[in-house]
């Protein structure tokens, strides 16, 4: 008997969860409904909560170290406090809206080199391990997010990489403790001026911010360098405009105006991409704070090869 509740302490015969997403595809503004199903073990077992929550791969950079681990950015509680008998099924229905900053991890119903997204599913037993369960989760570009990925196509650009820096963007209303950095390779019109070019999106109810990092060549008396831009436009903009003239006038207006935005970004920092979003970047918080665990990558948690959109790294 004693040894039977040493099992069951360690997990051995207790409960089990397991989450069923009606649908696994999401925008962000959206929700991701399901159920999550539990089973009870051997024992009658004291759930004390159940928690569903997103967590994604995220970098962090300071003090010339850089490292990646997960972050648990978003979470609900499904259920409180409930008695599960020996073997008994039970089902918990939810509907977890997905903030509208949640970072695109597919485009074109391929995944983003870069990007993993989980709903982590957690199942808090009283005087027991807790168990777990971890699905995966793609969240689609909205329209606007959309036209404009598909401008940096129709003018040449590459896509190179993506992922999420850890801070926060001197200036920019941010809701999340990280922001989505997709990397291109500069097209042949541009690359004169450009090598790369990395694209934020900072999105909200109302519209997107939309933040350009422009890696620019050096001339024959001036050293390369970046440029920074920052532009608004509202979802209801979305089929209203040539998209690939919109960015082009960004790309050539930042990349032109540098002296004014150095200034105003505070771009002289030394910390700049491969370093992240440079002096716009006000001090990330570094450390395992906010759910943060470098080494644990929640992509071995997933099965299968995702795919590539761009595929040039």
């Amino acid at each position: 008997m004693v040894f039977k509740k040493m099992l069951s302490a360690f997990g051995v015969g207790g409960p089990s969860v397991d989450t069923v997403l009606t649908n696994p595809n999401t925008r962000p503004g959206l929700t991701l409904d399901g159920q999550v199903n539990l089973v009870g073990g051997d024992a009658e077992a004291a759930i004390e909560q159940v928690v569903i929550g997103l967590v994604t791969r995220v970098e962090v950079e300071g003090h010339d170290t850089e490292y990646a681990g997960t972050m648990e950015f978003h979470r609900m509680v499904v259920s409180g406090p409930l008695q599960l008998a020996p073997k008994q099924q039970l089902s918990v229905p939810f509907q977890l809206p997905v903030p509208w900053e949640t970072p695109i991890t597919d485009v074109y119903g391929q995944r983003l080199h870069g990007m993993t997204m989980g709903l982590r599913t957690e199942l808090a037993i009283a005087r027991a391990v807790d168990k777990s369960d971890l699905d995966q989760v793609a969240v689609h570009p909205l329209p606007v997010h959309e036209r404009i990925l598909e401008a940096f196509q129709r003018l040449g650009f590459r896509f190179k990489h993506a992922d999420l820096e850890r801070g926060h963007i001197r200036g920019v209303q941010q809701t999340l403790p990280f922001y989505q950095e997709i990397e291109f390779f500069a097209s042949p019109q541009y690359a004169s001026t450009i090598r790369e070019v990395e694209l934020t999106f900072v999105t909200s109810q109302r519209g997107v911010e939309v933040i350009l990092e422009c890696d620019k060549r050096g001339g024959f008396l001036s050293a390369g360098h970046d440029a920074f831009g920052r532009y608004q436009v509202a979802h209801t903009d979305a089929d209203r405009v040539d998209w690939a003239q919109v960015v082009d006038g960004w790309l050539r207006e930042t990349t032109s105006r540098y002296g004014s935005l150095r200034s105003q970004y505070g771009a002289s920092h030394g910390h700049s991409r491969g370093h992240g979003m440079g002096g716009m970047v006000a001090g990330a918080a570094l450390g395992v704070a906010g759910g943060m665990v470098a080494g644990e990558m929640i992509e071995d948690a997933f099965e299968g090869d995702f795919g590539d959109f761009g595929g040039d790294e």
